[in-house]
């Protein structure tokens, strides 16, 4: 096959996928081994943070080189779709002779641009039986991958695979591949607080296995789900390879958010600022352009990704971008550091927050459905995993790094002309209520009962997308 004058691009993006629960990143199980050896060949960054969660404005950063301010998406349901004057990856490329496919990620405003839209079954419960997600990702990709291949344009080919986004249904043997004991052990009362949080409690009951009682058990679903996502990514490269494309594409590995699995109380969900949800992992893959088995510790943030693609394609940006380019680590040249840096959520709490390398504070922008504190301070050297909340105890830390995040705000607000967005969205959960008024109402609306809820909630319907394509 005679090589394309300008570089292919394909995007593994990754929904929830949490680095530490990976083998490339240390993680004692052998969760991920054909992605392993695949980025050898490639560089790993072991510090990518994705400050805005979770799906929409994450995807949204990744595709546009935007912070929230730049964007203006904070929002899992993001209302309008995205302004016309941004430019995404997609219609960026597409203005470049690429051809562009989208796979499994249809109806969300940020997947604006893509000129074909391909989906598959990500999502199971427990009565439909164990899910085969990657394998129908599969299944869709493959036939499109060697369509992409065989023509004469450049490619853009971004896949979303949703293997460790609940419910985590691994197939056989994935499924006991981390786990011997007994998950209905009625001994075993793990699970009892979980069953126990009634907005998420029939969501869970609808893919959790009957009468099963141990978070483990949970947990190592988890991990089987990651694991039989890498088999089948394992077919992906290998179809790479053999159509000849390893030398003129350029492969991204990445994830939009990690998991909170039963980490502080907000149960096998993504939400939180905390680092199991914030941190992702990111590889770049291209023998020849990308230095091969390389690994770099420097902080870097979702923004950043969107210039580091176009830099290695060779493509320049149309429009000003909040990111800059991680080719230059890559590369083992200096990169001006960024340690600290704005964080926000609005997936089932509205908050938002400010990150340095020692300290992270949270700050509620309304009462919450856990009915945590509305000020959180976390020494992250001496409390990495964020258990033990110091806000009362180091009340000067707290206006300081206030004072701070709201410099920072009121600096971006005038760069962009524009209201902080976080403060802005005040029916971020759909229920034409605004501002939750009191922990219990929030508890009380929040509720999700079934896979197909859950679905339903991470996308708008295709006609809506359609709309937002033609802006």
């Amino acid at each position: 096959m005679p090589a394309k004058k300008k570089t292919n691009l394909i995007l593994f993006g990754i929904d929830s996928l949490r680095r530490d629960h990976m083998s490339l990143y240390g993680y004692p199980r052998l969760t991920t081994p054909h992605i392993d050896r695949w980025v050898r060949q490639g560089t790993v960054f072991d510090n990518l943070y994705s400050p805005h969660i979770p799906t929409t404005p994450a995807y949204t950063s990744m595709f546009t080189g935007l912070d929230c301010f730049g964007m203006d998406v904070v929002a899992l349901r993001h209302k309008g779709g995205l302004r016309p004057e941004l430019v995404t990856m997609a219609e960026l490329l597409e203005q470049n002779g690429y051809a562009t496919s989208c796979i499994g990620f249809s109806g969300n405003p940020a997947a604006r641009g893509f000129q074909k839209y391909l989906d598959f079954e990500g999502w199971g419960s427990w009565a439909t039986g164990r899910s085969r997600k990657a394998d129908n990702l599969n299944a869709v990709t493959i036939p499109e991958l060697h369509r992409l291949a065989a023509a004469d344009d450049p490619f853009f080919l971004f896949m979303r695979h949703m293997d460790p986004h609940s419910p985590y249904l691994p197939p056989a043997p994935f499924e006991r591949m981390f786990y011997a004991g007994n998950e209905c052990d009625p001994k075993n009362k793990s699970l009892d607080p979980v069953y126990a949080f009634e907005p998420f409690a029939d969501y869970f009951r609808s893919w959790f296995p009957p009468k099963c009682t141990d978070k483990d058990y949970i947990i190592a679903q988890y991990d089987g789900a990651v694991a039989y996502m890498d088999a089948c990514i394992a077919n992906l490269f290998r179809e790479i390879e053999t159509l000849g494309l390893m030398d003129n594409t350029l492969v991204v590995i990445i994830s939009d958010h990690g998991e909170t699995l039963h980490d502080h109380e907000c149960w096998y969900d993504h939400h939180g600022m905390y680092d199991c949800t914030l941190v992702v992992p990111l590889a770049f893959i291209q023998p020849g352009r990308v230095p091969a088995g390389r690994r770099i510790g420097d902080i870097c943030r979702m923004q950043d990704v969107y210039p580091t693609m176009l830099n290695l394609l060779g493509i320049r940006p149309t429009a000003p971008v909040d990111g800059r380019s991680l080719a230059p680590l890559m590369q083992g040249r200096d990169r001006k550091p960024e340690p600290e840096f704005y964080i926000t959520e609005c997936t089932w709490m509205r908050k938002h927050g400010w990150r340095t390398p020692e300290w992270k504070l949270i700050q509620a922008l309304e009462p919450d459905l856990h009915g945590k504190p509305e000020i959180e301070l976390y020494n992250l050297i001496t409390d990495p995993e964020e258990n033990h909340n110091l806000a009362s105890r180091e009340p000067d830390t707290v206006r300081w790094l206030t004072a701070r995040m709201e410099a920072h705000i009121r600096k971006r607000e005038k760069q962009t002309g524009r209201t902080n967005p976080i403060l802005t969205n005040l029916d971020w959960h759909g229920k034409g209520c605004g501002p939750f008024k009191s922990t219990e109402q929030a508890y009380k609306m929040m509720h999700i009962g079934s896979p197909k809820q859950a679905k339903g909630l991470q996308a708008k319907e295709l006609r809506t997308q359609r709309g937002a394509k033609k802006l």
